[in-house]
């Protein structure tokens, strides 16, 4: 704890971490008793919890990994999640003032409050997914930010496959 080298620290319990420690502070919790020599092989301040679970999760990730086919490419769940679109509270502006309702007419068909469609509207806050829902399927709009070019494969001028910023960015002269 206090970063003192130890030829022999103690192993000690604290806070529910175990601890190889120097002798001062062996202190600061309940000193264990070492059963074997593989643990004074583990790392300085790892829990005895984290390095059995990592063994057998990096057993378990590396089997997944492998029967999982040669994808190349880890599932991640915000390639499923909508993005919505830069430009969500002018939508949402347009949609309601085109329909004739107010702010506080829009919030009661929504059955939401009034602030949250000024804060909307201002750009100040983020509609969660079911107000959103709710906005796109009353004002009949969408506030997806359509289709993503995360996905786009992109190619280097040079030979060597590396990619500068040129090849990414689009300039808007």
């Amino acid at each position: 704890m206090c970063g003192k080298e130890v030829a022999s620290p103690n192993r000690v319990k604290i806070e529910g971490a175990e601890l190889d420690v120097c002798d001062e502070c062996t202190d600061f919790g309940t000193e264990l008793k070492t059963e074997d020599s593989s643990s004074s092989t583990s790392t300085k301040y790892s829990t005895s919890s984290s390095g059995s679970s990592g063994s057998s999760s990096s057993s378990s990730t590396s089997s997944s990994s492998s029967s999982g086919g040669g994808s190349g490419r880890r599932r991640d769940m915000f390639d499923e999640m909508d993005e919505i679109a830069q430009d969500y509270d002018d939508r949402i502006r347009s949609a309601r003032e085109s329909e004739g309702l107010s702010q506080s007419e829009l919030a009661g068909q929504l059955n939401e409050k009034a602030s949250l469609i000024r804060k909307l509207e201002q750009g100040n806050s983020l509609p969660s997914d079911d107000v959103r829902k709710k906005i796109e399927s009353s004002l009949g709009i969408d506030l997806s930010a359509g289709g993503s070019s995360d996905d786009t494969d992109w190619s280097s001028d040079s030979g060597d496959g590396s990619y500068t910023l040129g090849d990414v960015v689009q300039r808007k002269d």
